[in-house]
């Protein structure tokens, strides 16, 4: 508003993370009163999640879309995007010259430190797990937690599991990065250059599995087998926190906050697409703090403007006036892939 747009916000939108509509009324927005209004009125649409197919018919031709897509999980998605001919930018692509995902971190933040948080409680014997307390107490064994990926996700995770006493190993293919959480957990964690056959052991032995794998803009590579899960103890739990990218867990499928889990293979399962959804207040503080400055940018010029001056805002781009110009997500879906240089210029 103070850059002189004018901001429409559906009704009741916050109140599930504790914003009420008077202070969007107070920080200058037009409070409507269903969805349908705000997509009428706006050229472009802010989100957080992708748009679910019941959206699809209030989006108009030639909009604008700046919100989470996760297109390389979604071929439906992705062709509805072309054929409107919506121009749009995803959140978890938008890449900085030093190759971190500025609009990703604070989300992959919170869903790393919630799946450990998850699973401790599904552990539980009332949730169908194991009846393991993560850290134990003295004279009874850790709970092992097994990490698969050590991006900001396994990160964050490996830091709460360590704070409650777990026995935690990371795996990444990285040695560098892997030099990088020697040097912060000091010792504290198993840290493993992963091979098929080292990644079905420590799958294997663990009473936790978190699959935290991220391929900038593509599907995630499945890297635990349905075999390995079946190896787990009955009761273990696996928390698939890729699970919007496709998942990095053969028997991983999406599920909701408000049905968490099911039991595969005898191993809990908590594959929850939306993690951050359950802790709404501060991952909207997190987020918003993220994405202002791009959105600002965005709203002043439009995305084809914001992109052509923004070089992180360009790497985010998926779709342009019908065309899809994200490599990944054209390789996923076998599509064809349009240079986006080419139809900025």
């Amino acid at each position: 508003v103070h850059h002189g747009n004018d901001v429409y916000v559906q009704a009741g939108a916050g109140e599930g993370a504790g914003f009420s509509d008077e202070e969007y009324e107070e920080a200058g927005g037009r409070v409507v009163e269903g969805p349908e209004e705000v997509f009428e009125s706006s050229e472009l649409i802010v989100k957080v999640k992708e748009p679910v197919p019941e959206e699809y018919d209030r989006f108009r031709e030639g909009q604008q879309l700046f919100t989470y897509l996760h297109l390389a999980a979604d071929k439906g998605l992705t062709e509805f995007l072309m054929e409107r001919k919506i121009n749009s930018i995803a959140y978890e692509t938008v890449e900085t010259s030093d190759g971190s995902l500025p609009l990703l971190t604070p989300m992959s933040e919170v869903a790393g430190r919630m799946s450990v948080q998850a699973a401790a409680h599904h552990l539980e014997s009332p949730q169908g797990g194991a009846g393991l307390l993560l850290g134990g107490v003295p004279g009874t064994p850790a709970a092992k937690v097994t990490i698969i990926g050590g991006g900001v996700v396994g990160t964050e995770a490996a830091k709460i599991a360590l704070g409650m006493r777990a026995l935690v190993s990371v795996l990444d293919i990285s040695p560098k990065r892997l030099a990088y959480l020697s040097d912060i957990f000091e010792g504290r964690a198993d840290l493993v250059i992963p091979n098929r056959a080292r990644t079905a052991a420590y799958v294997k032995q663990a009473d936790v599995v978190i699959g935290a794998v991220l391929v900038h803009g593509a599907k995630a590579p499945k890297l635990v087998t349905r075999e390995m899960v079946a190896s787990m103890r009955p009761g273990s739990v696996v928390a698939d926190v890729a699970i919007d990218q496709g998942g990095c867990i053969e028997t991983a499928r999406p599920t909701t906050h408000s049905d968490p889990t099911y039991v595969e293979e005898g191993v809990v399962h908590y594959c929850v697409a939306n993690i951050p959804g359950a802790v709404a207040r501060t991952s909207t503080l997190a987020l918003t703090s993220a994405t202002l400055p791009y959105l600002i940018r965005i709203a002043d010029k439009g995305i084809e403007g914001a992109a052509t001056e923004d070089e992180a805002l360009a790497k985010g781009l998926s779709t342009l006036g019908g065309d899809l110009v994200s490599e990944p997500v054209a390789e996923a879906h076998d599509l064809s892939y349009t240079d986006a240089e080419k139809l900025l210029s």
